[in-house]
């Protein structure tokens, strides 16, 4: 089962999974943080594929949830769904925490109650919050947050461990950086300047455009989540009480980094796009936004070690291959 199906990150391990030859049941509940229509337009390219089926489903509501796991009584859990977003999260907090938390909750309790073989569920590099050194490796502490969803992205974690450590759950949480490529999110930078140089309007760089992400193209993201699943955790019998190491645990919990392990500033990005799109970007430059991290950078030695997976797609070859799908699916000839 994977939740989220609908989502772009969520579709994708979908397709590949089928592609796989596995049986899929996914749910979304397909609400309108944006535009519901290209959430339809990716579960339309799973619609008639043998071993697909989809359930629109309310994950924060725990009877719903329940009912979607006695459908579905699913081996594996691929958990997707999520609000995510850093601005929204300052103006409806209350979103976050049903969709990240609650709903969160609900997916533990009831693989717990049909006792799932192994959930894998998404985190995200914006758990390392206020963290400075670089690359950020998964056994770094994580308790300073810069914005709420952060903090759901990590108490998400929690709880996850809790669950492992008490019922003897599998778990394995995935720390994805900056996710992009086609049917990508709009809300997210790249995206959201491709549109604005799309249509000539001028593109909002908050701070000075120094800031620094480790960009991981989807592709790369749907085979580490892929390959995360085919491996359920064990307790690690060495595992250190006094000097705890917050990615593993003497529980059968997990947590990895998927990252590209690179290095792209927003004014690059910018560079990027302006030559792919042959048009020069206004840009407009607003203050910092405390909400934002100043650099995110992936340790991924340990995931590549346990799973053989390491993302590997360039910047420039994702990037174009982002473009090419945004002008065939925005403006088809």
């Amino acid at each position: 089962m994977v939740t989220g199906a609908a989502g772009f990150i969520g579709s994708a391990v979908c397709s590949a999974l089928l592609d796989s030859g596995h049986r899929v049941a996914g749910a979304d509940n397909l609400n309108p943080y944006y535009d519901p229509a290209l959430k339809r337009a990716r579960l339309a390219r799973l619609a008639d594929r043998p071993g697909f089926e989809f359930a629109q489903c309310e994950l924060a509501d725990p009877a719903a949830a329940a009912d979607l796991f006695d459908w579905v009584r699913p081996e594996t859990v691929i958990h997707l769904a999520a609000q995510p977003g850093i601005a929204r999260s300052l103006t409806d907090p209350n979103a976050y925490v049903q969709s990240n938390l609650v709903a969160t909750a609900n997916v533990l309790e009831q693989c717990r109650r049909l006792r799932a073989a192994h959930l894998v569920f998404a985190s995200s590099s914006s758990v390392y919050g206020a963290n400075s050194r670089l690359p950020f490796s998964a056994s770094d502490p994580v308790g300073h947050p810069v914005n709420l969803y952060a903090a759901t992205k990590r108490a998400g974690e929690l709880m996850a461990h809790s669950y492992s450590h008490l019922f003897g759950l599998p778990v394995t949480g995935l720390r994805f950086f900056t996710v992009y490529g086609p049917w990508g999110r709009p809300d997210m930078a790249y995206f959201r300047f491709a549109a604005a140089m799309a249509a000539g309007e001028p593109v909002t760089v908050y701070g000075d455009g120094e800031q620094k992400r480790d960009f991981t193209y989807v592709d790369d993201i749907v085979e580490g989540v892929l390959a995360a699943a085919s491996r359920p955790p064990a307790g690690d019998p060495e595992w250190d009480a006094a000097a705890p190491d917050p990615s593993t645990s003497r529980a059968p919990f997990r947590l990895y980094n998927i990252g590209q392990g690179g290095l792209v500033t927003v004014n690059e990005l910018l560079e990027h796009l302006e030559a792919l799109f042959g048009v020069k970007a206004k840009r407009r430059y607003e203050p910092a936004r405390s909400a934002d991290m100043g650099a995110t950078q992936a340790e991924v030695t340990d995931f590549r070690s346990a799973t053989g997976s390491c993302a590997a797609t360039p910047f420039d070859v994702g990037m174009k291959a982002f473009a090419e799908w945004f002008l065939s699916y925005y403006r088809p000839k």
